[in-house]
């Protein structure tokens, strides 16, 4: 008899439907939407191991309450030298390499031309420490890096710029930074990652080959030195012996302050967990207020249903009809309502996520612990809006509910 009322009054029920469904897909879509990031963020950082610190004159995050920029300027590069100090005296280490971020280059190529890109140039060991991976051509050998020669290795993005149309660019030249580069490999498509490299959008080369043309001792030089650990050490044992050979070979007196940051991907791990706290809240939030709109809106539509079938209440109760057996159609007829809408709120969510990863290139996967969420709210909803409404034709006296007009 419930699932007959809902056939009968198709604008009602469509109205009812369209509440709950919105509802629904707010809550799963905020849900699926927040996993999804915070997993493709985790497993960023997870790529790039926790055994790596990365060693620069700034912190990524406040020493001692406050980021006192103007103090961290001041501070000297990181030096080859100090590369050097790092590799021939740690026990800990397992690779160290310095990368010089070069930001604004203009490269071209024949009639093309991109700008806005970023120029990485790095020592030997690079690519252990970074998740990138080699599309065409190759990656560079030791005594490419070591002798600075003129030959680079190009971002996705790059790539499909200067050189439309070219599946393998690899032997061709591209000019910045005033000089001509042989381009030795291609990178696969990467996305940003958490330690701010965008390889997509940028291109590698030797260091000593920037060293060249550029000042990479100057203060405003963006030098990263980057140490990997050995097999069952930690990152806090590498900080703790790379900062002891860093302080001596810098010449820091005893007692005085560190003029280089020791940064840790431990350091995003927990900003991330403070981050993802408050857009749980946010979430808690959002879901709260779609539960009141829906639920207001099946009680409302339940109140007129009750109203509408006072007369039929009355006749069923007149012929034996108990108040369980009232109160149990009511409360159907509700649950069905939030339940339809609830899952076609999830169907919309899980079309939306293949959309977003397949034609977006942004993965996002609608969970088995969401879909479930999505339908326990639903009922509840259903329930809760539907009890009140029900509870009042249960109530009803047969003689009055016939005499209504």
């Amino acid at each position: 008899m419930a699932l007959q009322e809902l056939k009968v009054n198709k604008l009602r029920t469509f109205l009812s439907l369209l509440g709950v469904t919105i509802g629904i897909f707010c809550i799963v879509a905020v849900s699926t939407v927040l996993d999804s990031l915070e997993k493709n963020i985790r497993s960023s950082v997870a790529s790039l191991g926790n055994d790596v610190i990365y060693i620069s004159k700034w912190p990524w995050t406040d020493e001692g309450g406050e980021y006192k920029w103007w103090e961290y300027w001041r501070r000297p590069v990181l030096r080859y030298r100090d590369l050097r100090a790092v590799e021939q005296q740690a026990q800990t280490v397992r690779y160290a390499t310095l990368s010089y971020s070069e930001g604004n280059i203009t490269a071209k190529q024949n009639q093309y031309e991109l700008t806005g890109i970023t120029g990485y140039a790095v020592t030997d060991h690079f690519e252990k420490m970074q998740n990138f991976e080699i599309a065409e051509g190759r990656y560079f050998n030791s005594t490419e890096l070591s002798g600075g020669n003129n030959r680079v290795v190009l971002g996705y993005d790059v790539t499909r710029s200067l050189f439309p149309g070219i599946a393998n660019p690899t032997g061709k030249s591209v000019t910045f930074l005033g000089r001509k580069f042989t381009v030795i490999g291609t990178l696969k498509k990467l996305g940003d990652n958490v330690a701010g490299f965008n390889f997509d959008r940028g291109l590698i080369f030797p260091f000593f080959a920037a060293a060249a043309v550029k000042d990479v001792t100057d203060l405003d030089a963006d030098i990263t030195m980057m140490v990997k650990a050995k097999s069952g050490m930690t990152s806090d044992e590498i900080s703790y012996e790379t900062e002891g050979i860093l302080r001596a070979n810098r010449k820091i007196q005893p007692g005085a302050k560190n003029n280089f940051s020791i940064n840790k991907l431990s350091q995003i791990t927990a900003q991330l967990d403070q981050m993802f706290a408050m857009i749980d809240i946010v979430g808690i939030i959002v879901a709260f207020f779609s539960l009141l709109v829906g639920g207001f809106g099946i009680a409302n539509i339940m109140f007129v249903s009750v109203k509408e079938r006072t007369k039929i209440i009355g006749l069923k109760k007149a012929i034996g009809a108990r108040r369980p057996a009232i109160l149990t159609e009511f409360l159907i007829e509700a649950i069905t309502l939030c339940l339809i809408g609830g899952l076609i709120g999830i169907l919309i969510v899980l079309l939306l996520s293949l959309v977003l990863t397949y034609g977006m290139n942004f993965p996002v996967s609608l969970s088995f612990k969401n879909i479930i969420t999505g339908i326990s709210i639903s009922s509840f909803v259903g329930v809760l809006a539907g009890y009140i409404p029900a509870r009042a034709a249960s109530r009803l006296d047969p003689v009055v509910a016939i005499r209504s007009a």
